[in-house]
């Protein structure tokens, strides 16, 4: 999501919490998420940001309304599973979504489902992922244990039919060829992968154009990368080496709290 960001609003400056310190949020009760996301998102708006990304597919299902009611006045954007654009897509009238615990349990995701469901005749396979965030966060991108996990997790909903996934969790673009991969092997070359990263970055310009805060090219004004996290310092800057594909001298990373 970050890369669709920084390519569509090159002129912004970025703050980027990662919360490795305290991840991962799809096993934690949803009260404790929504207190930990309000606590970063506190923390952020005071630092003077004009627009608030929740880059987290359970963080936003468990706090985005008590973000809305607290800062009203904030450009704040979540994310959720793509159904929608899913659904329209299939060919097969069979989606599998993989995505966090915490996410498919939480009363916003399952709404989503419901209206879905109410308005088409889709078949919805959820597979929760234990454990694959915290690979993809150790760069374990196609390792043997990666590949293990996601063969158990793809093969039910592809035996179902789905030809569609819908890539539930932010972590879940970076294994995107390996999913592919997989799924060739398994029979279904042609599947269809969704991700929500480019939207996001749309809307999220959409709207600072509407309220006049999108950033211009200025000759004398230099935007800034920043990164925040409340893990291990060093693993975190290998995270955004590996992953993101981006040298250290291009930001600025410092700690933050981790409890």
């Amino acid at each position: 999501m970050l890369r669709h960001i920084r390519e569509q609003l090159p002129h912004e400056s970025l703050s980027y919490f990662a919360d490795a310190g305290f991840a991962p949020y799809g096993d934690k009760a949803e009260h404790i998420i929504t207190e930990r996301t309000l606590r970063i998102a506190e923390h952020m708006i005071h630092s003077g940001i004009k627009a608030l990304v929740v880059a987290c597919n359970t963080a936003t299902a468990a706090a985005i309304a008590h973000l809305r009611a607290r800062y009203p006045l904030l450009i704040l954007i979540g994310v959720e599973p793509g159904i929608k654009p899913a659904a329209s897509m299939s060919r097969t009238g069979c989606v599998g979504v993989l995505a966090t615990s915490g996410t498919i349990a939480s009363a916003k995701y399952q709404t989503l489902c419901a209206h879905i469901q109410q308005s088409s005749t889709i078949q919805l396979h959820h597979q929760p992922c234990p454990g694959l965030m915290e690979l993809i966060e150790r760069g374990e991108l196609d390792s043997p244990a990666t590949q293990q996990l996601l063969i158990s997790y793809l093969q039910p909903m592809l035996a179902a039919g789905a030809d569609t996934i819908v890539l539930g969790c932010t972590h879940y673009p970076f294994i995107a060829p390996t999913i592919r991969r997989i799924a060739t092997e398994q029979g279904h070359p042609a599947i269809h992968l969704i991700d929500t990263g480019l939207a996001v970055a749309s809307q999220l310009q959409r709207l600072l154009t509407k309220q006049h805060k999108l950033a211009q090219a200025q000759p004398t004004q230099h935007n800034t990368l920043t990164f925040y996290t409340s893990g291990d310092i060093a693993k975190f800057t290998t995270t955004l080496e590996q992953l993101l594909h981006i040298n250290p001298t291009e930001y600025t990373l410092n700690k933050m709290f981790s409890t």
